[in-house]
């Protein structure tokens, strides 16, 4: 069984991405999916690039049994839409680049990742950098809610490939 791909984008790929990312690993072994999917994350932009995720977004993933200590930051390649099979953007804002810089042939796989949420109707992850840690426990929370739907999702016989 080929494993289905997906990477999740955000902008510097330090906080949302990473989480996302972490997650998705996270709660695939626990499901026993693991061997189902390849998870990966990467940024918009390189301002970090091979940096390890911010040290509160580690801290906070760690809290709730996510290991992110192993991911380093990357940019988004054209590769990428190549060889992956969702690309889950954080933010609206992340979409719209995605969709510019994406091949047409290749525009199906793009979508926000809070698409999956059975909750947000705002349909962002909100960028924590800039506040607290309350907004680093947020983005943890919606993006568990979104994965775990994304997994039913995507492991059904009838999910989207």
């Amino acid at each position: 069984m080929l494993k289905k791909k997906v990477l999740f984008v955000c902008t510097g790929n330090i906080c949302r991405s990473p989480t996302a990312e972490g997650v998705a690993r996270g709660m695939a072994r626990s499901l026993g999916l693991e061997d189902r999917f390849h998870f990966e994350s990467a940024g918009t932009h390189g301002y970090h690039v091979g940096e390890a995720p911010d040290p509160r977004t580690v801290r906070v993933a760690r809290a709730r049994g996510y290991d992110l200590s192993a991911q380093r930051a990357r940019r988004v390649s054209e590769f990428d839409f190549l060889s992956f099979d969702h690309v889950l953007a954080m933010g609206r804002d992340h979409l719209d680049w995605l969709r510019r810089a994406c091949p047409r042939e290749h525009q199906g796989k793009l979508r926000l990742l809070l698409e999956f949420s059975d909750g947000d109707l705002a349909g962002e992850v909100p960028d924590p950098y800039y506040g607290g840690m309350d907004g680093f426990e947020q983005v943890v929370d919606l993006v568990e809610n979104a994965v775990a739907e994304m997994l039913k999702e995507l492991s059904a016989p009838q999910g989207r490939t």
